[in-house]
């Protein structure tokens, strides 16, 4: 009876500890985030701090500081079992590179990276002392993880709810407005549309005008798979349902290369990654990129088994169709899963399946040539290119340097494109990542940096490394690093890499309890508070005119094309003559008279938008008949 109680006592009081642990780290955590400036505006996010988020944290330092000094023995023998001292000088710095996004101006630059990762450091420490705090009776296993299917369901059910309340069914960056308008036109057997009949007040971004048509320039994969959503009536579903694809294929695709503990752990981390929810619930390729790439992938390992020639052409077509989403990762994946399939890391595949895969590709990705033709009327020229050409100037979204790329963007971190382009470009990307990826206060690289400069590396964490050294090589030849919409989304096909080495991490260091308990903190701090300080009404692009009903009107919107006309021209009819209302950017005297003309017959409505009025969407005048002031 007494051991008894002395164990149910010893027990209590390894709940309390770590409960306290926990509970600090928490609020470590909130402190930290309450101190960054990300905001719904385009910029990077910067650590601003303010006074009781400071306090805290200073209260955080103190506290954790003196309790890792008391244990500072068996955290040394900790490090001296697993790092040599040079590979923990090299884990240091590759941690405090991406703790903050570069900025301008130098000096805060440095402070800011240095007081970031003294964050990172900081909270690693209360992390760890909440793992060793952990009551022995607890025994749960991170890389055990949920089960395919349920992951699966997870992530979809997930990121439609995100879509529907956060990101609310509407397009937010200019691109998706132009995505949805593409995939409803797709939807209606159309490759182009007649060209509007007031071309100055019907002004959207990424739109190509010439005088008997009009049409998107962006490549074709992304909008005619949207089309399937326009057609059932919910376009917003189809990324949500893509992102609990590419976690069940994901989680196949691993299973081959890896021992089930560490595919099932890359589950996990996948359905609590805010990266991969966040970017599920919005209207951009890079879901659907994921999606070709792991069928891609999973169609060579599939043929390396079983030698069939068919998962040679799958994986072949899926190649293609990567080309036809994003082209630049068409060809990063064409050419990661070329050396692959031709034996590269592995065995090479039968002749009958490469031949497979290289006609596959050809065929799929070989479909975007009658359309070049049919839009710029050569196969070789893509839309997207003579799109640019004709409006920022001549190479200015080519591959490679020079001092003509580059469209004069405020994200653009010198004119043209060189190496320190390139090189800054990296550095936003690596630190988005580190916090994008999983949203840990200690930096969200930890584990799979670990593995990393921990030296221990197996086959397929070099094949992990090489997809994401094909996805970084390419992009250096880019003159834009994507910016900060939804994380470094240009480097979206590193997102399965990562996992699988960070769960290879957690797995090999016995990480899994500090795990644990970063996801549990990045599921209470991290996702509300991007969601709320981010991601609703981002960009300041709003609903508020689709749930009026305008009848067959003009709405003339004042304001910028973007946000307050962009969010009104993602309801326009693709038939301008129907009886839908019509939404027309109030930019000038001209845009108006051509508005006016166009749709003489149609009462007007003036619309002030959220950039005039600094909130939402508001109505000024309307119905009127006679011309507007």
């Amino acid at each position: 009876m007494l051991a008894d109680r002395q164990e149910c006592l010893c027990y209590r009081g390894g709940v309390k500890r770590f409960a306290f642990w926990a509970l600090l780290a928490l609020a470590g955590q909130a402190a930290a985030l309450r101190m960054i400036d990300a905001g719904r505006l385009l910029h990077y996010q910067h650590y601003r701090p303010d006074g009781w988020a400071l306090a805290l944290f200073a209260v955080q330092a103190l506290v954790v500081g003196g309790a890792l000094a008391r244990r500072w023995g068996a955290v040394r023998a900790w490090l001296g079992r697993w790092f040599r001292p040079w590979q923990l000088v090299a884990l240091a710095v590759f941690m405090v590179l991406p703790a903050a996004a570069p900025s301008r101006d130098r000096a805060f630059y440095a402070t800011e990276l240095l007081f970031a990762a003294l964050v990172q450091l900081v909270n690693l420490g209360n992390v760890v002392l909440a793992a060793w705090a952990w009551p022995a009776g607890w025994n749960p296993r991170l890389p055990q993880g949920p089960r395919p299917r349920a992951a699966a369901a997870w992530v979809t059910g997930l990121a439609a709810l995100l879509s529907w309340f956060v990101y609310q069914r509407h397009p937010h960056v200019p691109d998706e407005v132009v995505y949805l308008y593409h995939a409803r036109y797709f939807a209606a057997g159309k490759l182009a549309l007649p060209a509007p009949p007031a071309p100055e007040a019907i002004q959207v971004e990424l739109m190509m005008y010439e005088p008997e048509r009009w049409y998107s320039p962006v490549p074709p994969g992304w909008p005619a798979v949207l089309a399937l959503g326009v057609l059932l009536g919910a376009p917003w579903l189809v990324n949500p349902v893509l992102a609990g694809c590419n976690t069940l294929l994901a989680g196949r695709l691993l299973g081959r290369l890896y021992d089930a503990e560490t595919a099932r752990g890359a589950l996990l981390l996948l359905c609590v990654s805010p990266w991969h929810l966040y970017m599920a619930m919005n209207f951009m390729t890079h879901t659907l990129a994921l999606t070709c790439a792991l069928v891609a992938a999973l169609g060579v390992a599939q043929a390396r088994e079983s030698g069939r020639a068919a998962w040679g052409w799958l994986a072949g077509a899926a190649t293609g169709m990567a080309s036809l989403v994003r082209p630049l990762e068409g060809l990063a994946l064409g050419a990661c899963l070329g050396l692959w399939a031709a034996g590269a890391g592995g065995r090479r595949l039968p002749f009958k399946a490469l031949a497979g895969f290289a006609v596959g590709a050809g065929l799929v990705g070989g479909a975007v040539l009658p359309y070049n033709r049919h839009l710029t009327g050569d196969p070789g020229l893509f839309p997207i290119m003579a799109y640019n050409d004709k409006y920022y100037g001549a190479k200015s979204n080519d591959l490679g340097f020079g001092p003509e790329r580059g469209m004069g963007w405020q994200l653009d971190p010198y004119p043209g494109h060189g190496l320190r382009d390139a090189l800054v470009n990296t550095a936003l990307n690596a630190s988005s990542v580190n916090i994008e990826l999983f949203g840990w206060s200690t930096g969200s690289l930890l584990f799979a940096a670990a593995l990393l400069f921990s030296g221990r590396f197996q086959g397929a964490d070099r094949l992990m490394v090489g997809a994401m050294g094909a996805v970084f090589v390419v992009h250096i030849f880019y003159w834009f690093s994507g910016g900060p919409d939804f994380g470094a989304r240009y480097w979206f096909l590193m997102l399965a890499p990562l996992t699988a080495l960070t769960a290879r991490g957690i797995q090999r260091l016995g990480g899994g309890r500090p795990a644990l308990v970063l996801c549990l903190l990045s599921v209470l701090n991290y996702f509300p508070w991007r969601a709320v300080d981010k991601y609703y009404h981002y960009l300041n692009m709003r609903p508020d005119l689709r749930e009026r009903d305008f009848g067959r009107s003009l709405v003339l919107v004042r304001g910028a094309r973007h946000p307050d006309y962009a969010s009104a021209a993602a309801y326009n009819p693709l038939d301008f003559g129907s009886g839908a209302t019509v939404f027309a950017w109030d930019r000038n005297e001209e845009a108006r008279r051509q508005a006016r003309r166009a749709f003489s017959d149609r009462p007007v409505w003036l619309v002030d938008g959220p950039t005039v009025t600094g909130d939402g969407f508001r109505v000024v005048a309307g119905p009127l008949r006679d011309e507007p002031r």
